[in-house]
């Protein structure tokens, strides 16, 4: 295996390059799951994973191996295990398929209405079960990105070229729906800093959000996010004029404590009354705290809590993410990092999403997606795990993909 290429040491995606690659490269015709699976180059793939694994179990069983051989190889197949079992189960599955459409045709011949449309309503479940299990094999293939199960810093942020008041306006929606999906999800979100506009839309946010693979779910939100409508005030609004505007969203995994030391004698720690709404201790206590990190320059603010402490707590976590993307990006080879290519400069050219209201359609630009009922989607809830959960796929797929072609092209 080794000799043939088909085994490598490591995952077998650079995933940080493989992000840069799924932002800014999709394949203009999106492969599913089920023509994914058809694909000669992944059964020989899974055909040979399938044989190291019946071998590896053989030599497990035997007693020629001495106790370093046989971790190394106990290690190996429990890797292998469920990518084998996943194998034969889709292999099972592919067959009842092909002998209930042998069955349809049958049944179409003798013109047997009833009996044909119970074996097409029975094949379309089956069709969805097949889907699924191959969605299920892809996500064993596709490696796991170290922080994929890691809480997220999520930053908003209102446009500043193009839109005004509707940037705001959209700004605090987009905030209001990841608010929402934390709860349908059941994640905790934690509000750091929140900067209001006058007129009652949002200038920038913060929050942080844990629990159940945060950061898998909310890696490819970041970027530009590109609204059209007609404001609901003002000029425009009576002379029915589309305005466009756009808002950026920045996710960064949060490391634990033990990923990145921050000295306390490079901190500079200032503490400020707080702004906007959030009680009685507003503008009479100094409980808001603006922490500077001296050697980065970078700072960060929190003013949510009435406790100096907590906003000290919170304010040094969103540092800490911050220090710990800027060396992820250090390690990137492309020249733009991933943080970088999340918030370009917020020109609409450089949107992922566009949220047009005029034709109630969401359309996702990296899969070429439409997705119908803005409200639905802005609620937060099943409408934009849907949404979510399609990029993922699409991400699953486009991994799979592009690594057989490197072995493809490893054997060519």
């Amino acid at each position: 295996l080794h000799n043939c290429g088909f085994w490598r040491s490591k995952s077998f995606l650079d995933t940080a390059g493989f992000t840069l690659l799924f932002v800014s490269r999709c394949r203009k015709i999106h492969q599913d799951s089920q023509a994914l699976w058809k694909h000669g180059a992944v059964q020989k793939y899974l055909e040979t994973l399938s044989k190291e694994y019946q071998q590896i179990s053989h030599l497990l069983n035997a007693d020629s191996i001495n106790d370093f051989e046989q971790k190394t190889l106990r290690r190996r197949c429990a890797d292998l295990s469920p990518i084998a079992a996943a194998f034969q189960e889709i292999k099972e599955a592919e067959r009842e398929v092909q002998e209930l459409e042998a069955m349809c045709r049958e049944l179409d011949s003798r013109d047997e209405k009833q009996l044909l449309q119970l074996a097409l309503e029975e094949k379309e479940t089956l069709d969805k079960k097949f889907n699924m299990l191959c969605r299920k094999l892809f996500q064993l293939l596709v490696p796991k990105e170290k922080y994929d199960r890691s809480p997220v810093i999520l930053e908003v942020t209102a446009g500043r070229t193009t839109g005004g008041d509707i940037c705001q306006q959209f700004t605090k929606e987009m905030f209001e729906m990841y608010q929402n999906y934390a709860d349908y999800k059941r994640w905790t979100f934690d509000v750091v800093n929140y900067t209001p506009a006058e007129i009652g839309g949002l200038h920038h946010a913060t929050a942080h959000i844990s629990g159940d693979d945060v950061y898998r779910h909310l890696k490819y939100e970041g970027g530009t996010h590109r609204v059209q409508r007609i404001p609901e005030t003002g000029l425009s609004s009576r002379m029915q004029r589309i305005h466009t505007g756009t808002m950026s969203v920045i996710v960064l995994p949060q490391p634990e404590e033990v990923d990145v030391k921050v000295d306390p004698k490079d901190l500079r720690i200032d503490t400020f009354r707080a702004k906007g709404a959030g009680g009685q201790h507003v503008n009479k206590t100094d409980s808001a705290v603006r922490i500077v990190h001296l050697p980065t320059g970078l700072a960060v603010e929190c003013q949510q809590e009435r406790s100096q402490q907590l906003n000290k707590e919170m304010a040094l976590r969103t540092l800490r993410a911050k220090l710990y993307q800027q060396v992820t990006e250090k390690q990137l080879s492309q020249e733009q990092s991933a943080r970088k290519l999340q918030l370009g400069t917020r020109a609409q050219s450089e949107r992922i999403r566009t949220y047009n209201f005029t034709q109630d359609r969401v359309t996702d630009h990296r899969i070429s997606y439409d997705a119908r009922n803005i409200k639905e989607i802005l609620c937060g809830k099943e409408a934009l795990d849907k949404l979510i959960n399609r990029l993922l796929e699409f991400a699953e797929i486009e991994a799979v993909t592009e690594y057989l072609e490197n072995l493809q092209a490893l054997e060519g």
